[in-house]
């Protein structure tokens, strides 16, 4: 079993926090989740949960003020160059670093706990992963559809978890056309690194539209009534 508390000495947590929000015209991560904790307070409150050893990135010109963090620094014109403005302020005997985003703020301790254990036992990188339930098919400019399908297919949620020098050494190299790179686990993967699945929940909800953003407050407002189970479920099978 996980322990409840990581050793902070060799493991540190990244929350990003820089995106400009376009959707919702202002940053998402600045919204409420439930009264007074908006959604990178949540994000927060999780990661140091794990570790004391957290890192926030903002986006240029916000001046922090929630709850205190080791450091916080602003992030780039894209996620990568977030991530990398948030591994320089790493410190060196790092061994494990989490990505944790604060657009998925129900994600809960046990996956970030999950995800470290996996790096502990070898992993390179360490994936949440949502088995999907519906058949996926890709279409292509022409409007054609092929059928990739749903067996061993899942989505990647967040936090994931790192070998701190694997991750920081494909950063220093990529040299490949970012836009074909969606998260840092892929980075890991052009790298030829072991990247594993940990248990992803359906409850961790990615906050993209207003429609996420709802449903978020939902499951927010029903677990600190005590309605939904506290354990994360496998999702769909």
């Amino acid at each position: 079993m996980a322990p409840d508390r990581v050793d902070v000495r060799d493991v540190s947590v990244i929350v990003l926090a820089a995106g400009s929000g376009n959707r919702f015209g202002k940053p998402k991560q600045f919204l409420e989740l439930t009264p007074g904790i908006r959604l990178v307070d949540a994000a927060l409150e999780t990661a140091m949960s794990v570790t004391d050893n957290v890192i926030l990135v903002l986006p240029a010109g916000h001046v922090w003020e929630g709850r205190p963090v080791s450091v916080s620094v602003i992030g780039g014109k894209t996620r990568l160059d977030s991530v990398a403005a948030g591994l320089s302020a790493l410190q060196r005997d790092q061994e494990v670093v989490v990505i944790h985003d604060s657009a998925h703020p129900l994600a809960r301790k046990q996956t970030f706990l999950d995800v470290i254990g996996a790096i502990r036992n070898g992993a390179d990188a360490a994936v949440p992963l949502l088995p999907v339930s519906d058949v996926i098919k890709r279409e292509d400019d022409d409007g054609h559809l092929t059928t990739i399908g749903r067996d061993r297919c899942g989505l990647a949620q967040v936090p994931m978890g790192f070998s701190t020098v694997l991750l920081m050494a494909a950063h220093i190299e990529r040299d490949f056309d970012e836009a074909c790179i969606w998260e840092e686990s892929m980075l890991v993967e052009r790298a030829g690194g072991a990247v594993v699945a940990v248990q992803g929940s359906s409850m961790n909800v990615h906050v993209v539209t207003q429609g996420d953003l709802e449903l978020a407050r939902t499951i927010a407002k029903a677990r600190a009534e005590g309605e939904i189970e506290p354990l994360p479920d496998r999702g769909p099978q």
